[in-house]
């Protein structure tokens, strides 16, 4: 999963570049079969603790599709991440994280993602929505995603980047854990920006 050149198997290059309309906006949405490279991609989580720091975390293990057509209202994005792959590069937080006074990993050992709707924003930018499903539960959650380019990797794969950017609250999730602090504040934040960093490679 780290190697770059053994992604070039079964993969073909494909230079085409379409762009797909949605209403009267164009985006130069990149049709074609995207599946997520986790070697070079990245599932990020943000939480402010006591309310003064932001405490970043990821999760190393994850799969995920894009399949991109001219028409945006049959393109689909879904993913599934691995919970107990989380990490915050604190040991005992990361287990704690991963029991039942959080996402219990062992109860529920994956998050998923299946989009319902993905429209275009603007030329680079989509609006992708869908069930994301935490802890058990499954909520309605609108991510945000731009397109950062399109480029042919060394081993003739074609590749397309995005960046995505969505917020949810662990309330909502059934993820109620929490302390509060002399001060009014509370030991860890609901709220939760997410954050993923994507490349992925077209399928043959």
């Amino acid at each position: 999963m780290g190697c770059d050149s053994c992604l070039h198997n079964n993969l073909k290059p494909d230079q085409s570049m379409e762009a797909s309309h949605m209403s009267t906006t164009t985006t130069a949405t990149p049709v074609g079969t995207w599946n997520i490279d986790p070697s070079h991609s990245n599932v990020n989580f943000h939480v402010k603790h006591l309310g003064i720091a932001t405490v970043r975390g990821a999760f190393n293990e994850f799969e995920g599709t894009l399949e991109l057509t001219d028409d945006l209202a049959t393109s689909k994005a879904y993913g599934t991440v691995q919970v107990a792959s989380v990490d915050t590069n604190e040991d005992g937080r990361d287990e704690h994280l991963r029991s039942p006074d959080f996402f219990d990993a062992e109860q529920y050992p994956q998050l998923t993602f299946q989009s319902t709707e993905i429209k275009a924003v603007d030329d680079d930018e989509l609006e992708i929505t869908g069930d994301l499903t935490i802890h058990g539960v499954t909520k309605p959650i609108t991510l945000k995603a731009e397109i950062t380019g399109t480029e042919e990797d060394p081993w003739g794969n074609q590749r397309v980047g995005l960046e995505v950017e969505g917020k949810l609250d662990r309330k909502e999730y059934g993820m109620t854990f929490n302390q509060a602090l002399g001060s009014g504040n509370v030991m860890v934040s609901d709220k939760v920006k997410l954050t993923l960093d994507i490349s992925a490679v077209k399928a043959a």
